[in-house]
């Protein structure tokens, strides 16, 4: 049996994901195959494309998605035919039919619908583990981060209100301000507003943390926004990868802490997934959490999902429909 898949021949622009037939795997011992609903769009994936991250090719891009459990591999416990679930850990899910470990996966309740569960494997736990684990949020801290009207950007916002924290962040057009305050946010303003908004809610002493991902374009403004001991989480690149830097800046800055962590190393358990998966879709279930489909490609667009990625005009989440 086939199915239609979007394959990266080499390095490429957009224009170069390319419309294929493959095989429909079958599942492993420990594996489920999905029958995909939804396929989350992230930038992972345009570095993958475009070469920034070393690739075997060709490949299939995509590893977060949800569906209904298709088949399941030797050794399978707790799930069964019919199953729904979403997976950030997932292999080649820019296609129909999918693997994934079923150690890796999450179920999705009823009230939740498949295509706003294809953005919480990533995003979502994502936000979850950047506001728990990568920089402990308290009560009363103020926090600065940007794209606010971004796919993790709402969510996050989300979770921070939740947390008890003052948070600033950027958009660039009034709709995504619009969104961003809707979302909680304390104060949306345009890039180039930050420092003197920084300086004028903080009483010049600085943020607690920055959540930056962004990169290149932000790295220094996210710096600068830090007061004594503040922590710098840079957790994407969507304008380029930082340059070198001298870590005695840290130093002079008052001691400044910066981590460059990724989801992976977030997910280190079962038990850890399914906390911070559990967690996610459990807010969003009663209500507590509100997730942003932006936009939906069929899936042989997938080179307009990624061109609408890097240029920024998208709010929310951006998902391919099979």
């Amino acid at each position: 049996m086939e199915q239609q898949a979007i394959t990266v021949n080499e390095p490429t622009d957009a224009n170069g994901l390319q419309l294929t037939q493959i095989p429909v795997p079958s599942p492993g011992a420990g594996q489920l195959l999905v029958k995909i609903a939804a396929t989350g769009v992230n930038f992972i994936e345009t570095y993958q494309r475009s070469g920034v991250y070393t690739m075997n090719y060709p490949f299939v891009p995509g590893s977060e998605f949800s569906g209904i459990v298709e088949q399941i591999g030797e050794g399978v416990q707790n799930f069964k035919i019919g199953d729904r679930v979403a997976t950030a850990s997932g292999a080649a899910g820019y296609s129909q039919y999918a693997l994934v470990d079923a150690a890796l996966t999450g179920k999705v309740p009823d009230a939740v619908d498949l295509s706003v569960a294809a953005a919480l494997p990533l995003q979502g736990m994502t936000a979850h583990y950047l506001v728990h684990s990568s920089y402990m949020v308290h009560n009363g801290d103020v926090i600065l981060t940007y794209a606010g009207a971004g796919g993790v950007g709402l969510i996050l916002t989300q979770l921070l209100k939740l947390k008890g924290a003052t948070v600033i962040t950027t958009a660039s057009t009034q709709e995504k301000k619009d969104l961003a305050k809707a979302a909680g946010a304390d104060y949306v303003v345009d890039y180039d507003q930050v420092a003197a908004t920084v300086e004028k809610v903080t009483d010049g002493k600085g943020v607690n943390a920055v959540y930056d991902g962004i990169g290149k374009d932000t790295f220094e403004t996210s710096l600068a926004a830090l007061r004594r001991r503040g922590t710098l989480v840079l957790f994407g690149g969507a304008s380029g990868q930082v340059p070198p830097f001298d870590l005695q800046r840290l130093n002079a800055g008052g001691s400044l802490s910066v981590t460059r962590p990724k989801l992976n190393d977030f997910l280190t358990s079962e038990q850890e997934m399914h906390w911070r998966f559990g967690d996610m879709v459990g807010w969003v279930a009663t209500g507590a959490i509100d997730v942003r489909i932006g936009a939906q490609y069929p899936l042989t667009e997938a080179g307009a999902a990624h061109t609408a990625l890097e240029s920024r005009s998208t709010t929310g989440k951006v998902i391919l429909l099979p």
